[in-house]
């Protein structure tokens, strides 16, 4: 995988924002970071940020999560989090919100940022839909992912020839869609989240500048 930064902007119901990724590699794998922020007026609706640091390694089949650090300073939870993956003896352990907390983990599960990384990795190597397990602190979820057929996309940052997935959970009202682009990498340069049908959630990529590190 291409290390890289990328900027999206974002829009979350009346909330305008960016989010900021930067993707670096390490001895075994890449470490992640995401960043959410308020930009102009909608910064006196919701202050601060959420951040999320994954680390992962490079598996067989992909990537296996390592440790998750969460600080999200927008949402009504406020969630704290670092949190270590031990394969070994099947359980995520750390500190959530001061506390101590300790998860059983089944063979492969994927935090939320892993997991946007694991489906780049498939669809580079052909596979376009599948079944998944997500890493929540309260509890892990299957999700569905599915192909639904490639378009033409315009983002900020040009025009792609783009293949879209959409992923669910079981029960779940809320849909993700990504739109991605082969020769990024699959990077997805639209992501989109409805619930109920109607559109929560909206990022279209403005930059992306692969690096060296």
């Amino acid at each position: 995988m291409q290390p890289h930064t990328a900027e999206y902007r974002v829009k979350i119901s009346i909330v305008g924002g960016r989010l900021s990724t930067e993707v670096k590699s390490t001895d075994s794998g890449y470490t992640a970071t995401h960043v959410v922020s308020a930009t102009g007026m909608s910064r006196i609706l919701a202050s601060g940020s959420i951040s999320d640091t994954a680390e992962f390694d490079i598996a067989a089949d992909g990537f296996r999560p390592v440790r998750l650090v969460s600080d999200d300073e927008i949402s009504s939870d406020k969630i704290r989090a670092e949190i270590d993956f031990d394969w070994s003896s099947g359980e995520a352990r750390g500190i959530l919100n001061d506390e101590e907390y300790t998860a059983a983990i089944p063979d492969l599960a994927y935090d939320r940022i892993s997991i946007q990384y694991q489906l780049m990795h498939d669809l580079r190597n052909g596979v376009t839909s599948g079944e998944y397990i997500l890493f929540e602190f309260d509890e892990l979820k299957t999700i569905s992912v599915s192909n639904i057929g490639t378009r033409k996309v315009k983002v900020p940052a040009g025009e792609y020839n783009a293949v879209g997935i959409q992923h669910q959970t079981a029960n779940s009202k809320r849909v993700t869609t990504l739109w991605c682009v082969e020769e990024l990498g699959y990077l997805p340069v639209i992501i989109e989240q409805h619930r109920k049908g109607k559109l929560r959630l909206r990022a279209t990529l403005e930059r992306y500048t692969p690096t060296t590190s």
